[in-house]
């Protein structure tokens, strides 16, 4: 081939093996069809790159879905005391496989877990809240309600053992709610505007109106919307996102005159269900 007469020749001129021609010598003996055929001119013919025929891999024979239950059982002397020492490990580079064994342990781990919300290390406090939620034992929402209250944490801690309260015990949510609304940190208030849409307690709707003229306008939007949601009062329109702090102070006092008229006997209605509900299974 023309190719091959090329290489050699350039290799007897220069006197020297270059291993990116050898390479390629050899794949022309034992591929010729990837250069293309000697044209009748005696130079390479133009190669094309071709399709090959594609067979989909078979589909997966559907079979059960394996899982481990968590456990139900008190646990013993042993396992609490594998429970406490899994604790340290919340934070570090084994802290998922400790929470998936929290999560297997299930309830009876709880009274354990509790124990690290006061634990050193943010990040412990906020991978036992959030194991917590998984577990989904309502048992834990006293516990995480004072979280959310703690002065002294970080706000990420705090903001999410409110979510975590709201979503195991809404019932228990209210104090850390207002506690949380009356914070320095704009987040930890905006969070406390924003959970308290799901906590269907009149407890909560002052505290919402409270928030009504808070300096930081977020805080503020997030307030009305889960007045909103919360109560359905048809209040005057008003545009929330341009306002002013005095107009918010002023359109606050609105809503506050309305409380006051319909405390006693306002009830809250009940949430809205979604029109196309997605369908179950």
């Amino acid at each position: 081939m023309a190719f091959m007469d090329h290489c050699l020749s350039q290799h007897k001129r220069q006197g020297w093996c270059d291993l990116r021609v050898i390479f390629l010598c050899g794949v022309v003996m034992l591929c010729p069809g990837l250069v293309g055929a000697a044209s009748e001119g005696g130079g390479l013919a133009r190669s094309f790159r071709v399709q090959m025929p594609y067979d989909l891999p078979p589909k997966a024979e559907a079979g059960p879905s394996v899982s481990v239950p968590p456990s139900n059982q008190p646990l013993g002397p042993e396992e609490l005391k594998r429970a406490e020492a899994l604790l340290p490990l919340l934070e570090g580079k084994q802290e998922f496989w400790a929470m998936g064994e929290f999560v297997h342990m299930g309830a009876p781990a709880v009274p354990v877990l509790v124990k690290a919300l006061t634990m050193p290390g943010p990040r412990i406090r906020y991978n036992a809240i959030e194991t917590l939620l998984m577990i989904k034992d309502p048992s834990a929402a006293a516990a995480l309600a004072e979280a959310a209250k703690e002065p002294n944490d970080m706000p990420r801690v705090r903001e999410h053992a409110l979510r975590a309260t709201v979503r195991l015990n809404p019932a228990l949510a209210p104090p850390a709610i207002e506690v949380m609304a009356k914070d320095q940190n704009t987040s930890v208030r905006k969070v406390a505007a924003f959970e308290a849409r799901y906590v269907r307690q009149k407890a909560v709707v002052p505290v919402l109106i409270g928030l009504l003229s808070d300096p930081e306008r977020f805080v503020s939007i997030s307030a009305i919307h889960s007045l909103w949601l919360l109560t359905r009062h048809e209040s005057e329109i008003h545009d929330w996102d341009s306002s002013s702090k005095e107009n918010r102070q002023e359109w606050a006092q609105e809503w506050a005159d309305w409380w006051m008229s319909v405390r006693d006997t306002f009830e809250l209605p009940d949430p809205r269900r979604p029109k196309n509900p997605q369908p179950q299974g």
